[in-house]
């Protein structure tokens, strides 16, 4: 079992960037509409998330994003600044529970809540490479 003992709710982590066109809707694929897409908000959500805890994992471990539940309820333009926080709400064994909030400079854009789980690297890189190895040609 991992040790993190040096985890506890509370921990808060958070994450900015300012709104170009290339974190847009139509830039992604997500819409049409040239405002911050939903995919990069939630990308600024699991980077909080990381803030807060990853500097405080055992050596080689990582936390791995696993769910999410996020609302986006208020676009914002390009050129406005946004950013989101996380706060650890719970640790279920290997699983972090955050609460995440996403503010733009006007108002609140979005929020909800994100897991995410703790592994070893070394053996999560060799599940992945022999799920690689069972891959059929064509």
């Amino acid at each position: 079992m991992v040790e993190l003992s040096s985890l506890r709710a509370g921990l808060r982590g958070f994450a900015d960037l300012l709104v170009g066109t290339e974190h847009t809707a139509p830039h992604v694929g997500s819409g049409r509409v040239p405002v911050l897409a939903t995919p990069v908000m939630i990308n600024l959500i699991e980077a909080a998330a990381l803030a807060a805890v990853e500097h405080l994992l055992p050596s080689g471990h990582q936390s791995l994003g696993i769910h999410l539940d996020i609302r986006h309820f208020a676009a914002t333009p390009v050129g406005m600044r946004v950013w989101a926080s996380c706060e650890l709400t719970r640790i279920d064994g290997r699983t972090l529970v955050f609460t995440a909030e996403a503010h733009d400079e006007k108002e609140p854009i979005g929020g909800g809540s994100h897991q995410r789980v703790v592994v070893d690297i070394a053996r999560f890189d060799q599940r992945v490479q022999r799920k690689l190895s069972k891959v059929s040609p064509g």
